[in-house]
C-alpha cells in the first residue's frame, strides 16, 4: 500500500547553490548528499519532517552529472523545476509496480533498481499519469 508522499524531485544546474537556498530560505537542515551514477545524479535529500509509517518526506534535489543522464536531458528541455514526485509504500515496491501495472500504467523498469539512501525504486510514465512522472518508493529496511 502506497502510504505517504516520500520525496518531491527538483531537478537543478547547480546542487550545492540549490541546497543554499532550501536550507537559508526554509530553514531545511537535515540533509543526505550522495552519487547514484546508475541514474547519473549527484542529490540531495532533506528532510521535511517525519512521516506515520515510520519514514520522512523529503525534497530531493537532483544535478546531473553526466549530459547523457535522463535529468540532463530533461533539464535541457525544461530548465530548473519540479521533476517527479514519489510515493513511499510499506510493502514490496515490486508488488505496488505490478499492481499499477496491472491497471494499465506502464512501469519503467522491468526490476526495481537503487535509489537513494539504499532505497528500492521504481517509476511510473509520465503519459499514463497526467504528465507527471511517478516514483515509488520502498525504504531501506
Amino acid at each position: 500500500m502506497l502510504t505517504r508522499i516520500d520525496h518531491i524531485g527538483i531537478a537543478c544546474h547547480d546542487l550545492d547553490a540549490t541546497v543554499e537556498f532550501y536550507r537559508s530560505t526554509y530553514g531545511f537542515t537535515d540533509v543526505h548528499f550522495e552519487v547514484n551514477e546508475e541514474q547519473g545524479v549527484r542529490e540531495a535529500m532533506l528532510k521535511i519532517n517525519e512521516t506515520g509509517d515510520g519514514a520522512a518526506s523529503y525534497l530531493q534535489l537532483i544535478e546531473p552529472i553526466r549530459d547523457d543522464s535522463p535529468v540532463a536531458k530533461w533539464l535541457a528541455k525544461n530548465g530548473e523545476g519540479v521533476h517527479h514526485i514519489a510515493f513511499g509504500t510499506d510493502g514490496d515496491v515490486q508488488d505496488e509496480a505490478d499492481g499499477i501495472a496491472g491497471k494499465g500504467v506502464r512501469v519503467l523498469y522491468e526490476a526495481p533498481r537503487r535509489g537513494s539512501m539504499g532505497s528500492r525504486i521504481n517509476f511510473l510514465h509520465p503519459k499514463d499519469c497526467h504528465g507527471v512522472l511517478t516514483e515509488l518508493v520502498q525504504k531501506k529496511s
